[in-house]
């Protein structure tokens, strides 16, 4: 996984836009993330949890980019603290904002991470784990496409590992970009990623 280069135009908008101490903060974050300083950003993200702890936004990108990290790194260690790091930030999310279908993705995403390094010892404890999130998150919000589209990904995995049809995973990922193209954020700084990486993945289906 890589940083979503469509967020960058994000970034600049909510930069011009920000006017309150925590949109200057967001955007000056989210700049830092687009132009590929992680943790700048994360850091910045930090510092506006430690001052905004009603607001879930923070610590949610605080877990998503480190979890993305986590995909791109091969160094156990690092890869061990950035998903603690990860799961510390998902936990102070949720706390603030339970029963969240995209905070739920973002931690089904964490424990793809953990499968993947090592799929033999690990499938089998997080697949499930994995599979529950995506039905939690979906049950919260059907429409979310980040969840539609992300719960057909890991599952295009797992169907491509044992040979069976990827049909069904690929009409969920064109209903998830059907629910991309209708999708509105609640504000300028909430999850909106994902529509490119669905296209993509459509593509590879045929």
């Amino acid at each position: 996984m890589k940083t979503f280069i469509t967020l960058i135009a994000f970034f600049i908008g909510s930069l011009l836009s920000a006017q309150t101490p925590f949109e200057q903060g967001m955007g000056k974050a989210m700049q830092f993330w687009g132009e590929g300083k992680d943790n700048e950003a994360v850091a910045t993200f930090e510092r506006i949890a430690s001052v905004e702890k009603t607001n879930w936004l923070p610590n949610y990108y605080i877990a998503f980019i480190n979890t993305i990290n986590a995909f791109n790194t091969k160094d156990k260690e690092k890869v061990n603290a950035l998903l603690n790091k990860a799961q510390d930030a998902i936990d102070n999310a949720a706390a603030i904002s339970p029963n969240n279908s995209e905070i739920m993705v973002v931690q089904a995403m964490l424990y793809t991470a953990i499968l993947v390094q090592d799929p033999m010892t690990n499938g089998q404890r997080y697949s499930p784990l994995i599979m529950e999130q995506y039905a939690k998150a979906l049950a919260i919000n059907p429409n979310n496409p980040r969840a539609v589209f992300s719960k057909a990904e890991f599952e295009i995995g797992g169907a491509k590992y044992w040979g069976t049809d990827t049909k069904p995973m690929c009409e969920a990922i064109a209903k998830s970009i059907e629910l991309f193209a209708n999708f509105k954020p609640e504000s300028v700084f909430h999850p909106k990623w994902g529509a490119d990486r669905a296209k993509e993945a459509l593509g590879n289906c045929k």
